[in-house]
């Protein structure tokens, strides 16, 4: 198997030597990733994982074993490395024997131990008090494998102490290596050790001789008295006695030991448990470790504990075992109330949840947690939608931004979506906020915008967590070894359904909730009251309908990127062809509206080339117009043309035609409304000017002079028509027949007013007044029509007929003088430069 770390490797140990439980510190590289990483750790052959902590991938501490080996390596072995090496190894001391009589300032660690998991005294055999090495020299442990050499010397032992002991494979094994000059030494010092022993036999014998001469006169004499005693059996008979004796003596020699022995027992019992607390020292720790661990967070560390405590201690008979274990089993199950807690509480991150799903896992909560969590956060979405709408129509929210979900503030999910429409004159559809943006933006607007919001940043994490509940990846290898992968496949098939149901329902909530704030019409009579409320609400023009149907679509397109199922969005999609025929009618009436209204923005401010802002505010009401209609006649993939509805066409086409009416209408009412302004105010001034000329200087129509010519009223008058004529040429010289022919209407039906007024003319006078009627009426003959030429010849007809030639004639020469001194001015009466106008 390939491993993803280099393995373990050993190159230091401190102290190098010490007897059995004694505290050492490990260092060396790749020592493992972690307590839990870390699975194997022996010195001298001893196994040691139990007593091991893990400080970091460098350094591990622990406690040496009773090793049978007195010297050897520290292998270390992690899940991510494998086995390792070792470059240093370890010497395990013996300590020496004390008697049960002989006094120590220090507890000695005895070999014999109580097994309490077996309730059985296990002691160690005397044969285990063998020297370690009998040769005396330094052992060379050789290369040789075990194996070679039990086939080599088949039921052979290298053990000395064995019946099969084979001198030979004790040599291979221990001194392989070992040159002959130091077997030559061995040599002597098993003579050394045999002379020794005899000696020592033979001096205890030569040092006791006396008493053994005692003892044996001793045993001599009592045979004797028992002899001669015979068969007697009395009260006082030798036998009798000596039995007193000896039990005397055994109750005298059990008062001089109890006390000792006493002691003994006492400090057996005590070190006894002082070696269970110390080989078990992880168990009884163990509670409080889960406590401190829960504190800091450590989860992970938490259930690598209880795992390793639950294959130890869990099937223990142990009554201290059994207690201690109990008060783990307490603790771990606070600890799934708090880790279920924490999986149930909202807001909380895909990531968290998945975590705490997976230490449930990991401790065998009953139930099935990741359901719980997919259900709990399935009723907060509902929750957080319904609370979003109870605050906009409340009133309580006058801005739109994303859901604080953390305490605090963070933009919108649909920033980008967001925009404010404003034309310029003459421009296009500005996409920039300005900064009274929040404030201006209709409620129902920062309300949609505020629910996709909800959805889009709630829902992806929704769906990802049943993904993960399908498919198993919520837990760990524990829960995969444990079945829990299974298990939860088949609880999530199982709920399919279920799960199906949820989506539907937020989808369902999202679509009625947009609906009750701008179709309310849609919704059945029944959960109006519940989705309604927008009815005092400002009316949404298309451009902010535009805006809307952007954030829905944005939405629409998130959720598509999950692979949610299409048929649990069909809803979103049949309220987006809904809201694009609604934003389109409404674009369209407002539209028509817009058109009727323009003449009250009219300023009559006029630029450069003769233009007002009537025309750029008709552009940009189309413009408008147009622009709110980009969006809704967009056609999205899984979108259907809107155009293509025979109801929706028909009603579009109606309104289309609507506004070009409407357009023309109110342009010529417009225009009729100018021009009758226009002419009066232009018209009354030089009609006004008309009787106070003629009658300055206290003129008589019957009493004048003979004409000389046109007098200088009537030459005003023209003035002021000429003005008149080159203002409007300035502006359009095609208007200037329809200004001018009205404007002479006036005049003329003034002057016939005039003519018709004098009760009687003199000759001259009556020369004078045909003079300046026919000069008035050729210099603007161009302009005249059929009212102005009847107003005419009225005036004429009411003056006295000339008969005689000399007055023709002379009437004929002032037009002529007339006009050869005013061609300049009348030349902008000549037809050459007057097209009429086409009515």
């Amino acid at each position: 198997m390939s491993r993803a770390r280099p393995p373990p490797l050993v190159t230091g140990i401190s102290p190098k030597e010490g007897v059995a439980w004694t505290k050492v510190t490990i260092r060396g590289e790749n020592l493992g990733t972690g307590s839990a990483d870390l699975i194997g750790l022996s010195i001298c052959g001893h196994n040691c994982l139990l007593t091991a902590e893990w400080m970091s991938a460098s350094k591990i501490v622990c406690r040496v074993g009773p090793a049978k080996d007195d010297k050897g390596e520290i292998n270390v072995t992690t899940k991510s490395g494998g086995l390792g090496t070792s470059t240093v190894s370890f010497k395990l001391l013996r300590p020496e024997r004390i008697g049960i009589l002989d006094q120590s300032a220090v507890w000695v660690e005895e070999l014999n131990y109580y097994d309490m998991r077996t309730d059985r005294n296990k002691g160690i055999s005397p044969l285990s008090l063998r020297p370690n090495n009998p040769l005396g020299i330094e052992i060379d442990k050789g290369k040789f494998p075990l194996k070679d050499i039990e086939v080599t010397f088949p039921g052979m032992s290298g053990d000395f102490t064995s019946e099969n002991f084979s001198a030979t494979w004790y040599l291979i094994e221990n001194h392989a290596g070992t040159s002959f000059e130091q077997l030559k030494i061995a040599a002597s010092n098993l003579k050394k050790q045999a002379n020794k022993k005899n000696e020592g036999s033979l001096a205890y014998v030569k040092g006791g001789l006396s008493t053994f001469f005692e003892a044996q006169d001793a045993l001599a004499a009592i045979h004797q008295r028992q002899d001669s005693d015979g068969a007697e059996r009395v009260e006082e008979s030798m036998t009798q006695r000596l039995e007193v004796i000896l039990n005397r003596a055994s109750d005298t020699a059990d008062t001089l030991f109890q006390e000792v022995l006493g002691r003994k027992d006492k400090a057996d019992s005590t070190r006894n448990a002082l070696n269970v607390l110390q080989r078990f020292k992880f168990l009884f720790n163990l509670p409080l470790n889960i406590e401190r661990n829960i504190q800091k967070g450590d989860y992970d560390v938490v259930i690598n504990d209880y795992e390793k405590a639950k294959s130890l201690f869990g099937k223990t008979e142990v009554p201290v075992f059994k207690k201690v274990y109990a008060e783990v089993e307490t603790r771990i199950r606070a600890l799934r109330s708090l880790l279920l807690e924490k999986l149930l509480q909202t807001p909380s991150t895909l990531h968290d949840q998945k975590r705490y799903i997976r230490y449930l896992s990991d401790l065998h909560a009953p139930g099935d947690p990741a359901w719980q969590c997919i259900y709990a956060q399935h009723k907060w979405i509902l929750q957080l939608m319904q609370d979003c709408r109870d605050e906009f129509i409340g009133g309580q929210r006058v801005c739109v931004g994303a859901l604080d979900l953390e305490g605090g503030t963070r933009p919108s999910a649909l920033t980008g979506l967001n925009h404010t429409s404003s034309l310029k004159r003459g421009g296009s559809l500005q996409m920039t906020r300005h900064s009274n943006w929040r404030f201006e933006t209709p409620q129902q607007v920062q309300f949609v915008e505020k629910l996709s919001d909800v959805v889009i940043g709630q829902l992806p994490n929704f769906w990802k967590l049943w993904i993960s509940y399908v498919n198993g990846s919520l837990f760990s290898e524990t829960g995969e070894k444990s079945g829990q992968v299974e298990k939860s496949k088949k609880n999530a098939r199982q709920r399919q359904n279920d799960f199906k149901k949820m989506i539907e329902e937020l989808t369902n909530r999202l679509v009625k909730f947009v609906r009750g704030a701008l179709l309310p019409t849609t919704l059945p009579q029944g959960e109006q009251s519940l989705y309604g409320g927008w009815e005092n609400k400002t009316e949404l023009s298309g451009t902010w309908l535009t805006q809307i149907i952007h954030t829905v679509r944005g939405c629409f397109e998130a959720l598509s990127t999950l692979e949610i199922p299409n048929d649990l969005l069909q809803v979103i999609q049949d309220l987006l062809l809904e809201l694009r025929v609604h934003c389109l009618m409404v674009a369209l009436l407002h539209t028509t509206d817009d058109v009727r209204s323009l003449a009250e923005k009219e300023d009559w401010v006029v630029d450069n080339e003769g233009l007002t802002g009537l025309p750029s505010q008709f552009e940009q009401s189309v413009v408008q117009m147009l622009q709110s209609l980009r969006e809704p006649l967009e056609i999205k993939p899984g979108e259907i043309n809107i155009l293509q509805l025979d109801q929706v066409q028909d009603q579009a086409s109606d309104l289309c035609v609507s506004i070009m009416k409407v357009s023309m209408v109110a342009v010529r009412e417009l225009e009729e409304k100018l021009f009758d302004t226009y002419i009066e105010r232009r018209a009354d001034p030089i009609a006004g000017s008309l009787e106070p000329g003629i009658y300055a200087g206290y003129f008589d129509w019957r009493d004048c002079p003979t004409p000389t010519g046109v007098r200088s009223y009537l030459k005003e008058a023209l003035v002021n028509i000429i003005t008149v004529h080159a203002e409007v040429f300035t502006i359009s010289k095609d208007l200037v027949p329809c200004v001018l022919s009205k404007i002479l209407a006036a005049v003329a039906d003034e002057m016939c007013r005039l003519m018709q007024c004098v009760s009687s003319f003199s000759k001259n006078g009556a020369l004078q007044a045909r003079l300046e009627l026919c000069a008035l009426r050729d210099a603007i003959a161009a302009y005249l029509n059929g009212e102005s030429n009847a107003s005419f010849e009225m005036a004429l007809d009411a003056l006295p007929q000339l008969h005689s030639a000399s007055d023709k004639k002379l009437l004929e020469e002032l037009l002529n003088k007339f006009k050869s001194s005013m061609q300049l001015q009348l030349t902008c009466f000549q037809p050459s430069y007057v097209q009429p106008v086409k009515r």
